[in-house]
């Protein structure tokens, strides 16, 4: 196996001469490895973005429609659809490790196999996933829904099913594209898709007055359009020897692919949701109105900004499996210190945009003065949260890209539920100190997963993460490929 050797290698003699083009060498090393995060990165982002500004377009033109469709819309967006969101991009993760890793051993045939394999599993799951959108009333009420909203997102959830499917073909064709650095192409069509869902949306939704019938079919004819222009892209270039049509080898192996998925799934539907609880635990609070509507504001914010982190989740993710898998381990891990080094300084001008702003961005989103001041108490906490997750998620993709998976659900179980919601609860209504408490809490619960994640990336042996990635990509068809 080829171990990448350091830059710096010709620089051992003690010469003052070449003590002075050292630092330039390190220099040019850390603005390479920039241009390649960054190359990967920023179409990521740009991807995230468009795709998430569908859903919340849908809800924008159904909140002028009424108040119900608006309710049903984004209660259907956030409970029913995020969930199977957060699945399926979780079970779909499990490509990133293996086609990036596969892509880096130069097994380019496996890349096709892996994709097929993903969309056997995430179909299937998506079937199992179907009596949610079917009782989805029920289910609204017992945590809290009133009847009326329900009913009215239960009937759209119905509709929403294929959405569903959509997601469950999607994920695994970006994960496959992403470990090509072929991140332009979902840029283009992304982009694309939301300009006609916002122009088939005003249409629909307003101008026919089709409200959630129209919402319904511009929302998953969007996602629709983003798979089939996907998949024509594949089908029509190869894309580069990856895809070589249909197989029967997608269905081998699926035992250990079902574990790396699941592994994936419960990794990033702990993190996925544990903010998303945050607003559902402060709803307890006594007069929990004012709290609830401040924390959403920050959520609100905090969900744009993950957008920037997700980025570069996706990039280091495919930086990493791609080196390990060529069996470039020092180069893993210079990747994983810029990534860090590039994430941690947007994470604190993020949070002095937050601390600067505190005072006004507040009213962009209310006209309460008693939910602006909250708010603003809050935003201490929301600061030191998007300095948080600008480090974390990008730690997470660490672990995808070397496929530390398992681990990483098990530190998210310890540190977000087993530390982090307890404390929350204990220190927002036991000590009574409300949101604020709540929030803390979960904060502690980031802190320290966080925490370890640095040990456990600081004391990972790159060179052991190389060779068993090179026994994975054998395992798991790369043998079968090469005949």
């Amino acid at each position: 196996m080829a171990v990448d050797t350091p830059l710096l290698h010709d620089h051992t003699s003690g010469n003052g001469h070449l003590d002075e083009e050292k630092p330039v060498s390190v220099l040019k090393e850390f603005s390479d490895e920039s241009k390649r995060l960054w190359k990967l990165a920023g179409p990521a982002i740009f991807t995230s973005i468009c795709q998430y500004s569908l859903g919340a377009l849908t809800q924008t033109f159904a909140g002028l429609v009424g108040e119900v469709d608006l309710a049903a819309v984004s209660v259907e967006n956030s409970v029913i659809a995020g969930l199977a969101f957060g699945v399926m991009l979780g079970m779909g993760s499990a490509l990133e490790t293996l086609c990036g890793q596969a892509y880096g051993a130069g097994q380019l045939r496996m890349l096709g196999v892996y994709m097929q394999r993903s969309w056997v599993i995430l179909l299937t799951t998506a079937c199992l996933l179907v009596p949610i959108y079917v009782w989805s009333p029920p289910i609204l009420e017992l945590i809290g829904e009133t009847t009326q909203i329900s009913e009215a997102a239960g009937k759209f959830a119905i509709w929403m099913l294929p959405q569903l499917f959509a997601y469950a073909v999607n994920f695994p064709i970006q994960k496959f594209l992403q470990s090509q650095s072929k991140v332009y192409v979902m840029a283009w069509i992304s982009a694309a898709v939301l300009v006609l869902h916002a122009i088939f949306s005003w249409l629909l939704i307003l101008k026919l007055g089709w409200g959630l019938t129209g919402a319904a079919i511009t929302l998953n004819t969007s996602w629709w359009i983003i798979v089939i222009a996907q998949l024509l892209y594949i089908f029509i270039t190869k894309s580069d020897g990856a895809w070589s049509g249909f197989t029967w080898l997608a269905f081998a192996d699926l035992g250990g692919f079902v574990k790396l998925s699941l592994a994936s799934a419960v990794m990033l539907c702990l993190e996925f949701w544990y903010l998303m609880i945050l607003v559902v635990i402060t709803g307890r609070l006594p007069n929990p109105l004012i709290p609830v509507d401040a924390i959403s504001i920050c959520m609100n914010l905090q969900g744009w900004d993950a957008m920037i982190a997700l980025g570069f989740n996706a990039a280091i993710s495919v930086r990493v499996s791609n080196e390990l898998g060529a069996g470039n381990s020092r180069r893993a891990k210079y990747s994983v210190k810029v990534v860090s080094v590039t994430s941690i300084s947007i994470g604190v001008v993020c949070m002095a945009l937050v601390f600067a702003t505190r005072d006004y961005f507040p009213y962009l989103f209310t006209t309460s003065d008693a939910v602006a001041k909250e708010t603003t108490k809050l935003a201490v906490l929301l600061g030191i949260t998007v300095l948080l997750n600008s480090l974390q998620p990008v730690l997470s993709g660490v672990a995808v890209g070397a496929g530390w998976q398992s681990l990483v659900a098990y530190i998210n179980i310890g540190c977000y539920y087993v530390v982090g919601l307890p404390a929350g609860i204990l220190l927002g209504f036991t000590f009574g100190f409300g949101a604020m408490g709540v929030w803390s809490g979960m904060i502690g619960g980031i802190c320290l997963q966080t925490i370890i994640l640095i040990i456990v990336t600081s004391i990972t042996n790159w060179n052991k993460e190389a060779e068993e990635a090179e026994s994975r990509v054998k395992k798991w068809g790369g043998a079968a490929a090469e005949h």
